[in-house]
């Protein structure tokens, strides 16, 4: 079977493909026409990809499966992939915890501003007057929009500081009341729940109402396009928090520069709805420009852990797919 990377992908995954006896192809730079004439001369059954974009054009016909080496799959055409009969598989949870800590780690930045401390350090000013404030995260309400693993992962997070939890969930929509102790089991939050109040609430404007800070992770459909939107951003109480490790359109940025201008939102964001294709190159986002705003470069599931876990499972997919023709996690 011909495998052919399009995309970062570790050493032991390209390893684990080859011994299983796939003809493995590492072309990590491919991009737009580039891989498309790469699959048509190469004819690779399967491809990998991480954030790398694969349109119907991308799509010939050798191709079989199309393995996302993440979670997210906005970035792969999978209504073309499937009009061609072509499997399109991801590797959910698998990088949930390093979201999950970078998450943490924006909303201490937040309450810290720890990066203006360093800043300040850097250029030889000492200011403990000013960087001294900060309200401390445990007792504050954290509201959650999305209740997948990467979420979950973080409610165990925040639980662990003290922090009250508040959820709007496509799966409980419209509910307004505690989370049950019954239900925290079925989660794996029986060690949170007790120690900290989790409640749902029946829409992202009503999560918003009752947040300290905002943290979303939902993923990227027609549903929840800009769902973080004006009406959601201004329940926020002004110098509330927002932060999003999710995807960038999510969000109505031209909202969000609004409430960050006019309500002094504090704001930390991994993600932008207009990234630089590749991993390096020059970034224009006036945003990012804007006090009290944080960014990093969509680096959330950027850790040795969870790629070594995502190319593990994408090997298993190859191998499940080679010996029986079906892929695991397919998402069409």
């Amino acid at each position: 079977m011909r495998v052919l990377i399009a995309d970062k992908f570790e050493p032991s995954g390209q390893n684990g493909l080859k011994a299983l006896g796939c003809n493995v192809t590492f072309e990590p730079d491919l991009k737009d026409q580039a891989l498309a004439e790469a699959i048509a001369a190469g004819r690779p059954e399967v491809l990998v990809v991480r954030s790398t974009r694969v349109d119907d054009a991308a799509m010939g016909p050798s191709l079989k499966l199309i393995v996302r080496a993440g979670a997210g799959v906005n970035t792969i055409d999978v209504k073309a992939a499937t009009a061609k009969g072509i499997a399109v598989a991801n590797c959910p949870g698998k990088n949930s915890v390093a979201v999950a800590e970078l998450t943490m780690g924006l909303l201490l930045s937040l309450d810290r501003r720890i990066p203006d401390n360093v800043a300040a350090l850097r250029v030889g000013r000492w200011n403990k007057k000013e960087y001294s404030k900060a309200r401390g995260l445990m007792g504050s309400t954290l509201g959650l929009l999305g209740l997948g693993n990467i979420a979950l992962e973080v409610v165990r997070r925040a639980a662990a500081f003290g922090v009250n939890i508040v959820i709007w969930s496509r799966r409980f929509d419209g509910e307004a009341r505690p989370m049950t102790a019954e239900e925290a089991r079925a989660l794996g939050l029986e060690t949170a729940h007790g120690q900290v109040r989790i409640a749902f609430a029946p829409s992202p404007a009503e999560v918003a109402a009752r947040a300290d800070a905002l943290s979303v992770h939902l993923a990227l459909g027609p549903e929840t396009r800009a769902i973080v939107n004006a009406e959601v951003l201004g329940r926020l109480a002004p110098g509330s928090a927002f932060i999003n490790t999710s995807r960038g359109e999510l969000v109505d940025h031209d909202a969000l520069s609004a409430a960050i201008r006019d309500r002094n939102l504090r704001v930390a964001l991994d993600v932008f709805a207009q990234e630089p294709s590749s991993a390096t190159g020059d970034f224009e986002d006036p945003i990012v420009q804007a006090p009290g705003v944080y960014g990093t470069h969509h680096i959330g599931a950027s850790t040795s852990q969870a790629q070594e876990a995502i190319a593990a499972e994408t090997v298993r997919i190859v191998k499940e797919f080679k010996d029986t023709g079906k892929a695991p996690n397919a998402v069409n």
